[in-house]
């Protein structure tokens, strides 16, 4: 089980890198008022919120002890930025302020993940 704990850790990473780095790659671009929300961003975010609830899951039935209140900021966030990308996904441009939350609010996923103990 802790194989498939750690394939699953690793797709989860892959999907963070996919949102993470679908935002890098406009990050020029929103300097210039013309970010888009890319399709790695969707799909990065919707890789995350699959394995996460995997992530939960699995641990669980090992019996590992989970910080539900840490799962849920760390879920809400997530919902706040597929909800953004998501409803933006099709706009030729998208404001920096949202493209920034984006941004922002993974970038909190990422130090939550690590440093909430």
């Amino acid at each position: 089980m802790d194989v498939l704990i750690h394939a699953v850790v690793g797709l989860h990473i892959i999907g963070i890198a996919a949102l993470l780095g679908g935002f890098m790659t406009q990050m020029k671009a929103m300097g210039k008022g013309e970010a888009r929300m890319v399709p790695a961003m969707l799909h990065g975010a919707l890789t995350m919120l699959v394995t996460g609830v995997a992530l939960v899951g699995l641990n669980q039935a090992e019996d590992h002890t989970v910080n539900t209140f840490k799962i849920g900021v760390k879920l809400a966030l997530l919902i706040m930025i597929l909800g953004l990308v998501y409803v933006k996904r099709d706009e030729e441009k998208v404001d920096a302020a949202s493209f920034g939350v984006v941004g922002a609010a993974t970038a909190a996923n990422v130090f939550i993940a690590v440093l909430w103990v």
